[in-house]
C-alpha cells in the first residue's frame, strides 16, 4: 500500500482551513481561555476519530449495525440544522442568554468542539470511510501504526488552523463575521443536502433513477 496516499486524501478531506469560519461562528462570545480549550478538544477529537477509524472503524460500524450511508444522512441533517441558524448569523449550538457563567459555558465549548466542529465538519463520513478503506488494505501492524500517526498530523493541522482564527476574527470585525457567517451558512446548507443525498441514494438506489 502506498502510505502517502492516505495522508494526502485526509488533508484534502479534512481541510482544516475551511473550518475556520465555522469555528469563529461557534465560539462568538467565548473568552480566550474557553476558545483555547475548544481548540484543544477539537484537535484531540480529530486525532481520535482518525485513529479509531483506522484501528476499529469497520468493527464499530458493524457492531451498531449502521452503514456509512446512514452516517451520512444523520450527519447531513445535523449540518443542515446548523446552517439554518448560521443564515441568521446566530450561534448554532448555544445562545448567550441560555448559557450560564463558568463551568456551564466551558462545557458548551467542549460540546461544540466535538459536535459539530470536529464531527462532522472536520472529520465526517468521508474521513471515517477513507480510513476504513485504507486500513483494510494494510498487511502489517506497522502500516496501521502509520495510519494512526496520520491522526497526529491531522490533529496538529487542525490545532494550527483554529489557533489562527482569532487573528482572522479581529481582522474582519463583527460585521465581517456576520456576513461571512451567512455566506458560509449557505455553503454549509448546500453541503448538507449533498451529504444527505449521497447517503439516501446508497440507502435507496431507486432514487438514483432518471425519469
Amino acid at each position: 500500500m502506498d502510505l502517502l496516499k492516505p495522508l494526502i486524501a485526509l488533508l484534502a478531506i479534512v481541510n482544516p482551513i475551511g473550518v475556520v469560519p465555522f469555528f469563529i461562528h461557534f465560539t462568538q462570545g467565548f473568552t480566550p481561555a474557553q476558545r483555547r480549550n475548544t481548540i484543544r478538544v477539537a484537535s484531540f477529537t480529530a486525532f481520535m476519530v482518525v485513529s479509531v477509524s483506522a484501528l476499529a472503524g469497520l468493527k464499530i460500524i458493524q457492531f451498531f449495525g449502521i452503514s456509512i450511508a446512514s452516517f451520512q444522512v444523520g450527519g447531513g441533517m445535523l449540518l443542515l440544522i446548523s446552517s439554518l441558524q448560521m443564515l441568521q448569523a446566530q450561534p448554532a449550538e448555544t445562545r448567550k442568554e441560555d448559557v450560564a457563567e463558568g463551568a456551564t459555558r466551558a462545557d458548551a465549548g467542549a460540546s461544540i468542539a466535538v459536535v459539530p466542529l470536529t464531527i462532522p465538519l472536520l472529520t465526517g463520513p468521508a474521513t471515517i470511510s477513507t480510513m476504513v478503506i485504507y486500513a483494510q488494505q494494510t498487511s502489517h501492524w506497522w502500516e496501521l501504526g502509520v495510519l494512526v500517526g496520520y491522526g497526529v498530523v491531522i490533529g496538529a493541522a487542525a490545532f494550527l488552523a483554529l489557533s489562527a482564527a482569532g487573528r482572522i476574527a479581529r481582522l474582519l470585525g463583527q460585521t465581517g463575521i456576520n456576513i461571512m457567517t451567512r455566506l458560509m451558512g449557505l455553503i454549509l446548507a448546500a453541503l448538507a443536502v449533498e451529504i444527505m443525498a449521497d447517503g439516501l441514494v446508497q440507502l435507496f438506489p431507486v432514487l438514483a433513477g432518471t425519469s
